[in-house]
């Protein structure tokens, strides 16, 4: 995935360029001031297929050692790497020019770097500004040539946020050569940002106002300045005498631009002036309100003596002369100002002496609604009447009665019936309003209505459209909705015209609203069949599991690693099927999990018939038909369930179960749109990273389990993910997490109900399937060893061995590994593969991690390919670093503030260390013998440690890994001669026994 990166250019306006997350292969030698092509750069084609853009070039002077450019992800100081210190040198990148305004919209096939996030917050400040009026225009003289243009006004805190803007500056964004070894300043690059952003938003806001603003009526030199700051021509063409008298004109304001010394700030009141008719004497509430006549008068407050509000009528009769400076000149500029933020005031400013606007009863709502809120915003006083009370928000209340959530998890579903009472009504605000009343506004039919001696903004049409529901839905005192139509009720309002914005609920549904269904069902009664002792938390996820089923509802266990999901999940299949139900389950995992499944299911559950389906000699048509009627569980893989998913969806599954449901983050792959094709009376999730990048992750997998629950991805997109990502609303972030607690379950290992749990070291061994490439060099390494293990004998024999497992072990980690070639990581490697989700879990969790592995080269390959894929540092402690460095590694590691990921050498970090930090430890590759493993382990399960330990040992099943770890667990014997020996006992096997342990077996590659 490519690495995008930012820059604003003087000139050309924004660049974006990316580079390839490989290593590039060094180039010649040269001279350090000569630009080649960047190695490693995407090509224009390739960039202009991420983003739309007119290609173009930069060079930029970038960190370089060895003759090459050093890779993001690579460090460019700290000891980390042996070598010369890494120097500055011009390199030639393919570049696009793009609208700075597009920076939200990027392509979701690449990742950005930390200069895309700061120009955006650039581009966030100049439409800041421009938003709030602090804008001014000028002209620009270059010789004999002139230009209108509109630059930025800082004051206060603006100054303060563009110094901010300076110093965070990263160092790729002032990267572009502007002499030799030579970048530009940071201070000059974000002004000339500001001014030319600035100056491209108000001439779009100009252009896109309503009602139009037309600066161009005025004539002579002034005119033609005016028309050049409103179109897309920004030439000023004068004679020079014209152009000077209008640049001295224009140069007093450029004096006080800049500067907190300000005389006044216009002030708006909108008043109320009176009535076109007198409201019903029989009803003090008249609610239609259609007669009042609404005024926006136009006032100016002085700075120096805040006391004093001059009204238009004092400015413009002089008696505001010596209160103020320039009264008149002032006022009018303040006007002028605030048109450019609330363009309904334009018309007014077309009279000779503005000092009030009359309003329809449209612009009043408009001007209460929004137009006051973004002239307060933009520094202006704004005064409303004491009677207005807000926009109100109108919507749906529902009262619900329902049975206790005990009784619910003993049904096998549950229906309307389960709903002792239901009613609708309406509010506005916080104001429950009876259908009398409804009535008189919807009969009003003006968006500013009189509701109990107050004014509101409603939204007529909406109010219509809830007393049609009221007098139509009869549902609304009696029968209720299924729960699934209940709850989509609540939470987006389908089926109905208005958001319900309010529920009173006891039982079962109070329980699922508040998100405490799992706290409060009592565990349910495993059957005697079921071998394993749960966790309390454990009993408490499954009486929840099997709640959510009886309600139909899909359900998403989203505990953390290592908390036992697959436990729970067949806790549940064990429990509903004593009731005699044999509807077989389909469960979907990644290929690693197969195997695991089918373990799992007969150490815990061995009264459930499980199917593996998978591999080329799987069944299909009616002996598949047979297999799966003779079934409680099916497992297959995501790329099999996508190849025979026309098979598949022909049956009734009791459950769909999605393990690692993460596979189904992309809701436009084939594999989801094939899924989401089976029908399943209950659908259920399993994974410990529901949101892994972007919003839309949870969104594919709570729709997939619920469909509609959330909207359309493109509804979602608008409601949450757009003001979260971007904005950083934690209004919405928190309403996201009302709406989707209902159907998501989620423990960590730091809860403090769960820590007391667990035990303090839990141990797992962790599977993964080679790739194609992988398992054709697995079976040409064997076949030619045994070869020459058949024909030597003694020592050579030995050494012949020794050499086929250490080749087999490195094809198991990487093809790059064992070929030695430099190629790039890919996705080539089931191990990495697995490796890179494990690690976005664990960075998801907040946790820190050891990677052990054996091979130094190994270590090499993972840190930059690690990170540039999870956006993480990655540290590498191994034997060729000096104390100091290795010293300062775990310093920083152990002090929180460094990398959360470290990898390290077996050798070199398996004993003498303290590393407390983490609580999860990986072994990439298997060191056979377990007090190696286990002193390595011990680095962070050790005194000091208060968290739980979780050591994951990887795995493939069909391998060498695979035979010797089966060895090693059953014949116990051999541990002493393991520790003793290492591998060598292997090289005393006979040559037929030999061959079994090394052959591939056939569900070592994924299908």
């Amino acid at each position: 995935m490519p690495l995008v990166h930012a820059l604003w250019s003087p000139g050309r306006g924004l660049l974006l360029w990316a580079e390839h997350d490989r290593g590039p292969a060094g180039t010649s030698s040269r001279s350090a001031q000569i630009a080649l092509p960047h190695p490693f750069a995407v090509s224009s084609a390739q960039l202009t297929a991420l983003h739309p853009g007119k290609p173009t070039s930069a060079t930029l002077l970038l960190p370089s050692r060895a003759n090459r450019p050093l890779a993001s992800s690579e460090p460019a100081a700290g000891g980390k790497r042996r070598g010369p210190a890494p120097s500055l040198r011009p390199w030639s990148v393919p570049a696009l020019i793009v609208d700075a305004t597009e920076l939200d919209d990027l392509d979701d096939s690449a990742s950005y770097g930390a200069s895309v996030t700061y120009l955006r917050a650039v581009a966030r400040l100049a439409a800041d500004l421009v938003r709030r009026g602090r804008v001014l225009p000028t002209l620009v003289r270059q010789g004999d040539a002139a230009e209108a243009r509109w630059r930025p006004v800082l004051q206060g805190v603006d100054f303060v946020a563009v110094d901010a803007l300076v110093a965070a500056m990263p160092p790729v964004g002032r990267a572009e050569q502007v002499a030799p070894l030579t970048g530009a300043s940071p201070r000059a690059l974000v002004s000339d940002a500001l001014h030319t952003l600035v100056d491209t938003a108000v001439r779009d806001r100009l252009a896109r106002a309503d009602p139009p603003v037309d600066l161009r009526g005025a004539g002579g030199a002034a005119g033609v300045w005016l028309a050049a700051l409103q179109g897309g021509d920004p030439r000023v063409e004068l004679p020079l005498d014209e152009l000077g008298v209008v640049a001295d004109a224009v140069e007093k304001w450029d004096e006080v631009a800049d500067t907190d010394v300000v005389d006044g700030r216009a002030c708006f009141r909108l008043a109320e002036v009176g009535t076109l008719r007198q409201p019903d004497a029989d009803d003090p509430d008249d609610q239609t309100g259609d007669g009042t006549k609404w005024q926006l008068q136009f006032l100016l407050r002085a700075t120096a003596d805040p006391s004093l509000l001059l009204s238009a009528g004092q400015i413009w009769s002089g008696e505001a002369n010596g209160l103020v400076r320039d009264p008149k000149g002032l006022f009018v500029a303040e006007l002028g100002r605030a048109a450019l933020v609330e363009p309904m005031l334009a018309p007014a400013l077309r009279r000779t002496r503005p000092s009030e606007y009359d309003l329809t009863v449209e612009e009043a709502e408009q001007f209460l609604t929004s137009g006051a809120t973004r002239l307060i915003e933009a520094g202006f006083e704004v005064q409303l009447p004491a009677t207005w009370d807000g926009r109100r928000r109108l919507g749906l209340r529902l009262s619900v009665r329902s049975t206790p959530s005990e009784q619910v998890v003993t049904r096998s579903r549950v229906g309307r019936d389960e709903l002792a009472g239901f009613r609708w009504s309406i509010a506005v605000g916080d104001a429950e309003i009876g259908e009398d009343e409804l009535a008189k506004l919807v009969a009003a039919k003006t968006p500013l209505v009189r509701l109990r001696g107050r004014w509101i903004s409603v939204d007529a049409d909406r109010l219509r459209a809830g007393l049609e529901f009221l007098r139509r839905d009869p549902r609304r005192h009696t029968q209720g909705p299924t729960a699934g139509e209940l709850l989509e009720l609540v939470h987006l309002g389908q089926e109905a015209p208005l958001p319900v914005t309010d529920v009173s609920a006891d039982g079962w549904v109070g329980d699922v609203l508040a998100g405490r269904v799992h706290r409060t069902l009592q565990p349910v009664e495993l059957p005697a069949s079921f071998r394993a002792t749960l966790r309390p938390y454990q009993q408490r996820g499954v009486a929840w599991l099997a709640f959510m089923s009886a309600l139909g509802l899909g359900a998403c266990l989203a505990d953390d690693m290592g908390l036992g999901k697959t436990v729970q999940t067949l806790a549940l299949e064990a429990f509903e099927r004593a009731d005699q139900d044999r509807r077989p389950t389909l469960v979907l995992c990644p290929m690693s999990l197969v195997g695991m499944w089918q373990r799992e299911a007969a150490n815990f559950a061995p009264g459930l018939r499980v199917l593996a389906h998978h591999g080329s000699a799987r069944a299909h048509g009616d002996e598949l038909a047979e297999q799966v009627a003779a079934a409680d569980l099916v497992v297959t893989t995501y790329a099999t369930a996508a190849r025979d998913a026309g098979e598949l969806e022909a049956f009734a599954w009791r459950r769909l179960v999605l393990d690692e449901a993460h596979a189904i983050k992309n809701a436009d792959t084939a594999t989801a749109k094939a899924v989401r094709r089976f029908p399943a009376g209950h659908r259920l999730a399993l994974t410990g990273t529901p949101v892994e990048n972007r919003l839309a992750d949870l969104w594919s997998v709570l729709d997939l389990l619920n469909p509609g629950l959330l909207g359309s991805r493109f509804e979602f997109r608008q409601r949450f993910a757009v003001p979260i990502e971007r904005r950083g609303d934690t209004a919405t972030a928190a309403a996201l997490r009302r709406l989707t607690q209902p159907y998501l379950l989620r423990r960590v290992k730091t809860d403090p109900a769960i820590v007391p749990e667990l035990p303090e070291k839990l141990e797992i061994r962790q599977e993964y399937r080679l790739t194609r490439e992988q398992g054709t060099l697995y079976r040409a390494i064997v076949d030619e060893m045994m070869k020459k293990i058949e024909n030597s004998q003694g020592i050579k024999r030995r050494g012949n061995i020794l050499a086929a497992i250490t080749k087999l072990k490195q094809v198991c980690n990487h093809p790059a590994h064992l070929l030695h070639d430099g190629s790039p990581i890919g996705r080539r490697s089931g191990k990495v593969v697995r490796l890179e989700e494990i690690l976005a879990e664990i960075l998801a969790s907040g946790d820190r991690v050891l990677c052990f592995t054996q091979y130094t080269e190994f270590g090499h390959l993972l840190v930059p390919h690690l990170s540039a894929h999870l956006g993480a540092e990655v540290a590498f402690l191994h034997g060729s670093l000096a104390k100091g460095a290795r010293d300062a590694i775990v310093e920083r590691f152990q002090a929180g503030d460094g990398p959360r990921i470290l990898l390290l050498s077996l050798k070199a970090g398996g004993s003498g260390l303290t590393l407390t930090a983490a609580s999860q430890v990986l072994h990439l590759d298997r060191w056979w013998n377990p007090a190696v493993e286990n002193q390595a382990t011990d680095r962070a399960f050790r005194i000091g440690q208060g968290r739980t330990v979780q050591v994951r040992k990887f795995v493939c099943p069909g391998t060498i890994e695979d035979r010797i770890d089966t060895l090693i667990t059953r014949k116990r014997a051999l541990a002493g001669m393991v520790v003793g020996e290492g591998e060598s006992w292997l090289t005393e096997l006979s040559t037929d026994a030999l061959r079994e342990t090394l052959t591939l077996g056939e569900d070592a590659i994924d299908d």
